[in-house]
């Protein structure tokens, strides 16, 4: 089943039919909202707003252990994230999808494991983004006719303010292409639950390193995520018939990534922090 994690001005998936809204409770805390279940053109899909309805929580705030741990109790196997996100780069202008394929993490105050001392995991995350379904994700874009680029590095900072000059031209002599503030630790932790994970950035802005261009205002970006917003929803709908039909498990190893990385002992363990792993880990915690 696909997951939609959708991002600032991503609140619902237009066309859905059979919906519900669910509360799906979860061993570590609150989701952002309660689940959307649906269904397009017969794909069953669920869709969890990132911020909440209404946008009530901060990148920093967003708890987004609950979050994937939600999405993966309820059968989701691949997730498409939707996020707002900054251009370093003249030719990834406003308007553009960026299918990333890399991170930096730059956040500081966010639970960025499952794994808590009592069972310890360590999981790659050398490739951190599902190939196959970055693929069916970019091929859509370029169906729907939507400026994409395929690949990309994405900067994840703390937020919730913006970049200053300083750290925008640092972050660009890295290589960087976009920045945002929601896509860490989601990515490392859509890792751990085993869940094919791709993410596109919708550009908004050229953070504020653009000569050019202004300072970042919150009024033009709002402007562009509304023009986002609709081509998103253009793409979670071109995405999800060829998600129905793909092969499991995952031929790039996405859902078998916790076969060799619980290197806690099972008589060391401890059962509350197994408890709470039950979805997220079972399949190799109950073997």
């Amino acid at each position: 089943m696909l997951g939609i994690l959708g991002g600032s001005g991503v609140y619902e998936v237009d066309g859905l039919q059979n919906t519900r809204w669910e509360t799906v409770e979860s061993p570590f805390g609150e989701p952002s909202d309660q689940l959307l279940f649906g269904e397009l053109d017969g794909q069953p899909l669920v869709f969890l707003p990132r911020h909440g309805r209404g946008h009530r929580f901060s990148p920093a705030t967003v708890n987004y252990r609950a979050n994937i741990d939600a999405l993966k109790r309820v059968g989701v196997s691949e997730i498409l994230s939707v996020s707002a996100v900054g251009s370093f780069k003249e030719k990834l202008s406003p308007g553009t999808f960026v299918v990333v394929d890399q991170f930096i993490d730059r956040t500081t105050s966010r639970a960025s494991s499952f794994f808590d001392a009592g069972v310890v995991a360590h999981v790659s995350m050398g490739h951190p983004v599902c190939q196959r379904l970055a693929a069916l994700v970019g091929q859509a874009a370029e169906g729907l006719d939507i400026p994409v680029a395929h690949g990309g590095t994405y900067l994840a900072m703390e937020g919730p303010q913006f970049s200053s000059l300083a750290e925008s031209e640092l972050y660009r002599s890295w290589g960087c292409d976009i920045i945002g503030m929601t896509n860490m630790p989601e990515a490392k932790l859509a890792r751990e639950a085993e869940i094919c994970y791709a993410t596109v950035g919708m550009v908004t802005d050229y953070d504020c390193w653009h000569p050019d261009h202004d300072a970042v205002q919150v009024a033009d970006i709002v402007r562009v995520l509304t023009e986002n917003a609709h081509n998103a929803g253009n793409l979670v709908k071109a995405v999800a018939p060829s998600v129905s039909g793909i092969e499991h498990p995952c031929p790039h190893g996405c859902q078998r990534v916790l076969d060799n990385a619980i290197i806690t002992s099972p008589e060391a363990r401890d059962p509350e922090v197994t408890a709470r792993l039950d979805a997220v880990a079972g399949r190799v915690l109950n073997s």
